[in-house]
């Protein structure tokens, strides 16, 4: 076997696993960036702890064809970059922001469709998902909620205190 197959096999045994390590892949078409745009948005891409990374379509589908992956034949044509990430909506949510701070009228990047917790996602899906706040803040919030009728009856209880004195 050629040296080129080779290493093209290597390459779709580090697609799987990052495939595998990943709660959400957002394939998304990237070629109106510039070089600076694309150096910008994997900056924002590793302080969420996402990975963005072009590979060849033919690959992709040949990982996912191997995982038993289906439904991205039709999202895997032309310029695709891959986002793979360890929750579910970071990489769908920093896209969303990156489209809404292109100026122009069409945007350089736009999002085909994402793979997430097993399930194939649509690009509408991917829209729906980039709205829905991070685990940490539905967490603090779920906690404000809970803490309210507490913090709400303890001051109750100290203004009938005060009043009493």
């Amino acid at each position: 076997m050629s040296e080129n197959f080779e290493a093209k096999k290597v390459v779709v045994e580090e697609i799987k696993a990052k495939i595998q390590a990943s709660k959400s892949i957002v394939l998304s078409t990237y070629d109106r960036l510039t070089v600076a745009e694309v150096t910008a948005l994997r900056r924002k891409f590793q302080q969420a702890q996402c990975e963005y990374k072009v590979y060849k379509n033919t690959l992709v589908r040949k990982a996912f064809a191997e995982l038993g992956i289906e439904g991205f034949d039709q999202d895997l044509n032309g310029a695709t970059s891959f986002v793979f990430c360890p929750d579910e909506t970071s990489g769908c949510s920093i896209i969303a922001k990156a489209i809404k701070e292109t100026p122009a009228l069409e945007p350089k990047i736009v999002p085909k469709s994402a793979y997430v917790n097993g399930v194939y996602v649509d690009a509408e899906g991917v829209k729906k998902l980039a709205a829905i706040p991070s685990r940490e803040v539905l967490i603090a919030k779920m906690l404000g909620c809970l803490q309210a009728p507490i913090a709400n009856l303890a001051f109750i209880l100290k203004a009938i205190a005060d009043q009493k004195s």
